[in-house]
């Protein structure tokens, strides 16, 4: 990091710097986070518990947990100490860390999420072959593929942003330290950094997006051919889930600040609840649990 040494430290202006509005921040990012935390806790504990979760569906869906839990804790504590702190400072090296994991974490959701759209579509438009298809080397090989897209995404982008200098000003006008906003403090020649931002943002997307427009469509043909309304019903029901998670972040507003909140923060709020919410296999798990419970508590 000796590359940095001219500025070691940003200061984030983040969300408001009215002391009552920090201060109410504090309590709602607070809340979200305890609540981040405690569904996708929920969600990884109830899939390991339950014998009828461990399947390809679930298995993803316990990563995609991990993920959330990863994604919020990246930005979000930092976030809720500058809102109690006068100084809202972060380290040169603790920027660039962060920088790393919200890549990482982000990366590797987009593959996973792709990689949940091609089991719905093996479920739904090949019944009667899909544990053939989704079959356990096929899912660890796919999820270590999105592990390992997002490290490989993360590591040269923040590698190459090891090589700028930053000579001033050192006011990050955000709650996080993200690469585009760290870009025009600098005093360097950004735009080689810039292009690799660019490209491998676009490789990730001609990776994942294909997947997803090509499983749904499918999906959509084949529950349009099913005949009967319940049988269409429960098709959809099947995937339902997935897709609203899919469709949620698109819907952001186009503010810098506004999108990294929705992406860091809420969607990962949001994603336990829709599995939960919306599942009749994560509701009929947690009641099996529960149950269980009882009768444990009731012996002793």
């Amino acid at each position: 990091m000796k590359n940095l040494s001219i500025i070691d430290e940003f200061v984030m202006l983040g969300l408001s710097t009215d002391p009552d509005i920090q201060t109410m921040l504090f309590v709602l990012f607070l809340g979200i986070y305890l609540l981040t935390l405690t569904g996708n806790l929920m969600m990884i504990l109830v899939i390991r518990a339950d014998p009828h979760l461990h399947t390809p569906m679930y298995f993803f869906l316990g990563h995609l947990s991990f993920l959330d839990i990863c994604y919020s804790s990246v930005t979000v504590p930092k976030m809720l100490q500058n809102f109690l702190s006068q100084k809202k400072t972060i380290s040169a090296w603790g920027c660039i860390t962060q920088s790393f994991f919200f890549i990482f974490s982000g990366a590797t959701e987009s593959c996973l999420i792709s990689a949940m759209a091609y089991d719905r579509y093996a479920a739904i438009c090949h019944p009667l072959l899909y544990t053939v298809i989704m079959n356990g080397p096929l899912c660890t090989a796919m999820v270590s593929a999105a592990w390992l897209m997002g490290f490989l995404s993360s590591l040269v982008n923040n590698l190459c942003a090891q090589s700028l200098q930053f000579c001033g000003p050192n006011i990050i006008s955000h709650f996080s330290c993200e690469l585009p906003s760290l870009f025009p403090l600098s005093c360097s020649d950004t735009m080689p950094n810039t292009i690799l931002l660019a490209g491998s943002t676009a490789f990730l997307g001609l990776v994942t997006l294909p997947p997803i427009l090509f499983s749904y469509s499918k999906i959509i043909l084949a529950i349009l051919s099913i005949s009967s309304s319940k049988g269409q019903g429960k098709a959809f029901s099947t995937c339902s889930s997935h897709l609203t998670v899919v469709l949620f972040p698109s819907s952001g507003s186009v503010l810098e600040r506004v999108v990294s909140i929705q992406y860091g923060v809420i969607t990962s709020l949001v994603n336990p609840l829709i599995y939960s919410f919306k599942n009749q296999e994560v509701k009929a798990a947690l009641q099996r649990i529960l149950r269980q419970q009882i009768r444990v508590s009731g012996k002793k």
